[in-house]
């Protein structure tokens, strides 16, 4: 075992290159090393990962990122973590970014654009190497910040253009109303629109089932059910029970996501409400648990994982300089047709 004469600094922290005499390398292997990439051999990864694990050694990150003059984390920014569909994506990029030596720094906005502005404030201090956000609804503030940092940055969930736009995403309005054309071509014509959150891409959802009512000559403003509180199987229970009391001719609904029409089929079980002969139930995102259901659950599946991996490559490949073609990528959707309509 080699003998190791501390140069610890004045902190007493364990450095990198004391981790490079221990492992008889460079330190410029020790941090390659460390840092995952695969030009490094396997045999000397070994070697400096079992020196790093038995000096105790810990990576400074701000002193990473001033020898280099680049950050090795990435800023993410997402509404919510209760909600598995942005925990998916999350795991996609991450499994995407770690390999290539990058970390997340994850931001919760909480559906509130001022939030999400102070913390692009908070992250960029940090000078991330690249910026992921969910969306395009932001404040004036958050969009010059995007703008004026020079971050290469990605935007996730929905498709946009524009000169240095780049985004991973689908339609949510046309997913809705691909949706919505299933049910009317079931023969449903009372089709209620059941929503809650209310957040961007909740609104964009209703316009999709509201434009092909119209198209239908089928739209009654008294077929919106919209609830700003956050969306939960009692939630949905809820509304399907206040639903078939007070508008007993709507033959469908279409909620804006799963966990609201999972409720809904609790609620139509205890009320004995026939699914989907008396009324048809369909749901948004294909979460867990939907293909379980009683009668399983008709919905829209969301490619967020996919969306996480691309908008991880295209991020990766913004942040080594690289041109990205196409800018906005459509990863499109999916009807789950099941036994609820």
């Amino acid at each position: 075992m080699t003998a190791v004469k501390s140069s610890r600094r004045a902190t007493g922290r364990i450095t990198l290159s004391d981790v490079a005499r221990a492992a008889a390398v460079s330190p410029i292997t020790v941090s390659r090393a460390l840092r995952g990439e695969r030009a490094v051999d396997p045999a000397l990864v070994a070697r400096v990962q079992e020196a790093a694990q038995r000096l105790g050694y810990v990576p400074d990150p701000a002193a990473r990122a001033l020898a280099s003059q680049r950050s090795t984390h990435v800023a993410v920014l997402i509404p919510m973590l209760s909600n598995a569909l942005f925990v998916d994506l999350l795991e996609a990029v991450q499994r995407e970014l770690r390999p290539a030596g990058y970390q997340t720094l994850i931001g919760i906005t909480h559906y509130d654009r001022q939030e999400e502005e102070q913390l692009l404030r908070e992250q960029l201090l940090h000078r991330p190497a690249g910026l992921i956000v969910t969306g395009f609804d932001h404040s004036e503030g958050t969009r010059l910040l995007i703008q004026r940092s020079g971050v290469p940055c990605v935007h996730v969930m929905e498709i946009g253009q524009g000169p240095g736009v780049h985004c991973v995403g689908f339609s949510q309005a046309e997913a809705a109303a691909a949706m919505t054309r299933h049910l009317l071509q079931g023969g449903r014509r009372r089709i209620a629109f059941g929503a809650a959150q209310l957040d961007p891409r909740t609104l964009q959802r209703l316009q999709g089932w509201r434009q092909q009512m119209q198209q239908a000559g089928l739209y009654d403003a008294k077929l919106e059910w919209l609830n700003p509180a956050p969306s939960s199987i009692a939630l949905g229970a809820q509304m399907f029970e206040q639903m078939t009391a007070q508008r007993p001719a709507v033959d469908a609904v279409f909620f804006c996501n799963d966990d609201l029409a999972q409720g809904a089929l609790l609620a139509a079980t205890r009320l004995k409400v026939a699914v989907p002969r008396r009324v048809a139930v369909a749901g948004f995102n294909d979460l867990t648990g939907s293909d379980q259901m009683q009668p399983a659950l008709t919905t829209v599946r969301t490619p967020r994982r996919a969306i996480g991996e691309q908008a991880a490559r295209m991020l990766l490949a913004l942040m080594r300089g690289q041109t990205v073609a196409p800018t906005s990528v459509d990863l499109g959707f999916e009807l789950c047709l099941r036994d609820s309509a």
